[in-house]
Formats: C-alpha cells, structure tokens, sequence
C-alpha cells in the first residue's frame, strides 16, 4: 500500500519572504491520482520537487507509505518522475533511454529487456525502440519519458507539466492515455499542471494552491459545485464561475436592482456582513421572459454553432458592482446582439455566496 502524506510540509527560499509552500497538509490514498493545480508561482511545482527530493523540506514531513522520506535522497524514495522537457538523451535509443535506469541499478540485461518490451506495448512504442529522440514527434517523445518511468516499477509517479509543450489537439489525446494508463497500472500518482481543464478531466482529486497554500482538495465535480472560496470559484471552470458584488437584503440578496430569494438559514452563515460576492456559472443563467432579473449589457456574442457565449458587464448595481464581467452560455443559436440589454435568471440552488470580508464560502 503506497500512499503520500504531506504533514505542514513547507519551503522557504534563500533571500525570499514568504514560504514557496506554506505548511502543506495532504493525504494522498493508494492507487489515487491527484493533480497539484493553481496559477505560476503558487507551489505546486515546488510541492512535488519536495516530495521528489529535489527541493529542501524546511518544516513539516514527508512520508510514503509508513517511511519518513523527508531527509532521504531522490533515488532512495522509490519515485519516478515524468518532466516538462521529456529529459531524454539524444545519442540513445528509446530502448536504450527506457532501460538506463534500469541498467544503473545493475538489472540484468535479459530482465531489462522484458520489462522495456512490457512498457512500449503497454504504450505503443514497440516499432520506435530503435530510433533516436530526433525521429520522434512530441507526443511519442513524452511517451517514452512516460516508460522510463514505468520500467522502473516505482510507488509513486510524479508527473510535472508533462503535456505543456505538445500541441492543443495532442495535449487533449495524450492527457486520456496517461489517465488510462495510470488506471491500468494502479500507481499512485501526483501530477503538476497549471491548465484547469487539464486538472479536471485527469485526476480522481484536484488540489487547488495559490500563494504557496492549498485552498481545496477535492473530487473535481465537488470543486466545480462547492468551491470552498472565491478563488477556486473563479480558478475552477472554463469559462470561469461569474463573481459579482451583492448586498444581503430582506429575502435575499440584491444585486443590481435585482433581489435574488436566499434561505434566511443562509444568509444568517453572513455573521451580519452586507456585503457578499455572488457566483453563478455561466450555463447556470438563462435570459429572462419577464422584466424581473440581473440586468446585463451585452458587449459580444460568440455562436459557436449547438450554443452560444454573450458577454457583458452588470448593469445598475447599487452595490458598487456596476462594470462587473458576466459570460452566460445559451442553448440557442440566436444570441442578444451587442449593445442589448436583457435580464438574467438564475435558480436559487445555481448560487453560490461568499464573504466578501473573508472571501470564503457561504452558502
């Protein structure tokens, strides 16, 4: 059983100050995949350097499984770890560059061929064995970065930003491999990536991180329904969740010349704020057929054929949020055209509210 425990794990740079990684609190069970996700510079890379070895634990441990491996050298966690820049070498073969690992730890060379043999089957790479890094496409060359890896047998794949320089449309092929991949061989795997569409279709949990703290952990449905603050409200989903300035109001909440109905059970979690911030994702509104609803400016419209985006700001917000960035996704091929103004329903259930104090999670 191979799991990782990251217990207030945190690391400070020289000269910096403020951690990179800031008392990180993770379990991650066996066989699960989880993906790191957050804009550049919030940790996530750092966080898997630490676990690699790669990087100094300042505070906090590390374990895998039962072992303390906070201390230990990279090559005696029993980690493999996949790069950005497939890290190949250009004079070897792939077969060559699968087994290297395993011809340094002295395996014998029938034994190595089997296992390097199992790997590009398992990948499709038995007709590229003999060819040199240069003859591959990107896509083939991350694969076989991907059988370095698992020739080894590790416990732990660790995966960073492995797909960031391949082409959209093989980005979108190779992320389902690798996510069919890692089911079919059950290895517990942490995978870094910066791409939320990425995070959401690959990994079993996603743990959202900015600023060196992790926001949320959780399974990406529950994190796309019931993100635990403003930010990974905002982060989570393409287009993004709309976040607009409200006021709590008797019945619910104002926004605009608008009073969205509210639970007083929810409202009274507000602790007596007034001000909230309002989400709701853009296929939760629907355009209005009476003349109640959020006021919108529409500023464009994209038809994209089954569906269509409009694109507007909040209209007459007596909350100061007049201005306010809104997308709603329509199920028609007849958009409002710029310079329109419509009202916008949305159900009481699509809302989410946050604290406009704290920015965490109301409702």
């Amino acid at each position: 059983m191979t799991t990782v425990t990251f217990r207030g794990a945190t690391r400070v740079y020289p000269g910096s100050d403020r951690p990179a990684v800031d008392g990180l609190d993770l379990e991650i069970g066996d066989g699960e995949f989880v993906v790191l996700v957050g804009p550049s510079g919030c940790g996530k890379s750092t966080s898997l350097r630490m676990l690699a070895g790669l990087e100094e634990v300042n505070s906090g441990r590390i374990f895998i499984g039962d072992r303390d491996v906070t201390d230990l050298a990279p090559a005696d966690r029993d980690i493999a770890m996949v790069f950005q820049n497939y890290a190949l070498y250009p004079h070897m073969t792939v077969a060559e560059n699968m087994g290297f690992a395993l011809k340094m730890q002295k395996v014998a060379k029938p034994d190595r061929d089997q296992r390097v043999m199992e790997a590009a089957t398992l990948l499709g790479l038995e007709d590229y064995l003999g060819r040199k890094p240069k003859a591959l496409s990107g896509g083939q060359r991350q694969r076989v970065a991907m059988g370095r890896a698992i020739v080894r047998h590790p416990k732990v794949f660790l995966m960073d930003e492995p797909l960031s320089n391949l082409d959209a449309k093989l980005r979108v092929t190779t992320r389902t491999q690798i996510a069919e991949l890692q089911q079919r061989l059950g290895v517990t795997t942490v995978y870094v990536t910066h791409d939320q569409v990425e995070a959401m279709t690959m990994g079993d949990r996603v743990a959202v991180m900015k600023d060196g703290i992790l926001q949320q952990a959780d399974s990406p449905l529950a994190l796309y329904d019931r993100p635990a603050n403003v930010f990974v409200a905002g982060f989570i989903g393409s287009p993004a969740m709309n976040l607009i300035p409200g006021e709590v109001a008797e019945g619910g909440v104002r926004v605009g010349d608008h009073l969205i109905d509210v639970p007083r059970e929810v409202l009274a979690r507000a602790g007596g704020e007034v001000a909230v911030t309002v989400g709701f994702r853009p296929e939760a509104a629907r355009l209005s057929s009476t003349e109640t609803g959020i006021l919108l400016n529409v500023e464009t419209a994209e038809e994209l054929g089954a569906d269509s985006y409009i694109y507007g700001t909040l209209a007459g917000s007596a909350a100061g949020g007049g201005g306010s960035r809104i997308v709603v996704r329509l199920a028609s091929r007849r958009p409002p055209q710029r310079g329109a103004q419509v009202r916008l329903q949305v159900q009481p259930a699509d809302i989410h509210l946050f604290s406009a104090h704290t920015t965490q999670r109301i409702s």
